[in-house]
């Protein structure tokens, strides 16, 4: 693979590593806490556009960080930065595919030593404008994420039922919901600090998988090679007893998702995941290449197949389940209960 070559940053490309740095700066102090009496060690590679912006915007707000290039370092050498690490000190990964190391789950291992971890990975999947837009996505705004972010978690706990309007077409949710899990930025009640940014998302399911009926129109779809497929016109799906029974409109790259579930998980595809997407920087038409950065988009997605390894059900073996395919709704309005909590783009609790 060629490597992006280190010549002066253009006029832009300078002016975005300096928004990214201010962002980054507000992570750390708001999200990480992180001030200089911590260590930090900054792992990256120099494939892609958007893994050296980061890297610069990450000398500028970690001055004092030790950076190691993983692509001209051994494994032993990686590691051997890292060992010295304590307790709440800091790791970034920024990764133009990600990282491995043989058997060594790099943010497994490091969170089982109690450090924070920031990981950017699959960032040469997001070329060109799209640098820009993931940028934009860094930006943290505690009062936004942690405010909306919780009135949501509050709202989807107590609520019996939910809707998703996808213009004129209604998925039903007739269960109440699974404790939503937030990822906001807020790690004071996490076993672990940190994670995959960008961030910005409230999720649950149905308690009752076999409570959701209706039909979803979907927009965008994570295909076989995990990457943002946007067909021509919105594909509907009909789901009955929570399951995926017909899908209108489709394409053949998403009758091959389907077809793919159904090989794997015994004949049928299972609708599990209902996503709260509050990340204000994507949108149907601000979007990137990336499904698991993409993910974040403010409004609805849903996941397809068995796999959802947070929430147990009675009739899932956790493991069982082979695929976890997101699928973003056109999200006219969601109604939690018989109250709106989002219309016209945005979330409004």
């Amino acid at each position: 693979m060629t490597h992006a070559t280190n010549t002066e940053p253009s006029a832009q490309q300078a002016a975005s590593i300096a928004t990214a740095a201010r962002h980054i700066s507000d992570i750390l102090s708001f999200a990480f806490k992180h001030d200089d009496s911590h260590a930090a060690v900054v792992v990256f590679d120099t494939r892609c556009e958007l893994a050296l912006a980061l890297t610069a915007a990450y000398r500028r707000a970690l001055p004092k960080a030790q950076f190691i290039d993983f692509d001209t370092s051994t494994p032993e050498a990686v590691l051997a930065m890292l060992a010295p690490l304590v307790a709440s000190d800091l790791v970034v990964l920024i990764q133009s595919t990600n990282f491995r190391m043989d058997a060594f789950r790099i943010r497994v291992e490091l969170f089982k030593r109690e450090l924070k971890v920031i990981e950017h990975p699959h960032l040469g999947r997001m070329p060109g404008e799209q640098v820009l837009y993931y940028i934009d996505a860094l930006a943290y705004d505690p009062a936004y994420y942690r405010g909306v972010g919780n009135a949501l978690k509050q709202k989807i706990d107590a609520a019996s039922h939910g809707v998703v309007d996808s213009g004129g077409e209604k998925l039903i949710f007739a269960s109440p919901f699974e404790s939503a899990k937030l990822n906001i930025g807020d790690y004071s009640e996490m076993k672990n600090v940190g994670g995959q940014f960008p961030i910005g998302e409230v999720f649950t399911e149905a308690k009752d998988l076999q409570a959701v009926s209706g039909r979803v129109r979907i927009f965008i779809f994570g295909d076989t090679t995990f990457s943002v497929n946007q067909p021509a016109q919105p594909i509907t799906l009909v789901v009955e007893q929570g399951q995926v029974i017909a899908a209108l409109d489709s394409t053949p790259e998403f009758d091959q998702v389907l077809a793919n579930i159904r090989a794997d998980e015994g004949g049928v595809v299972w609708v599990r995941e209902l996503g709260f997407g509050m990340n204000r920087s994507f949108t149907k038409d601000r979007t990137v290449s990336d499904i698991g950065t993409y993910e974040r988009m403010c409004g609805i997605h849903l996941s397809l197949g068995a796999k959802h390894g947070i929430y147990g059900k009675p009739n899932f073996k956790r493991g069982d389940g082979k695929h976890h395919v997101d699928v973003f709704a056109v999200t006219e309005t969601v109604l939690l209960d018989d109250e709106v909590v989002y219309r016209d783009g945005q979330w409004v609790v």
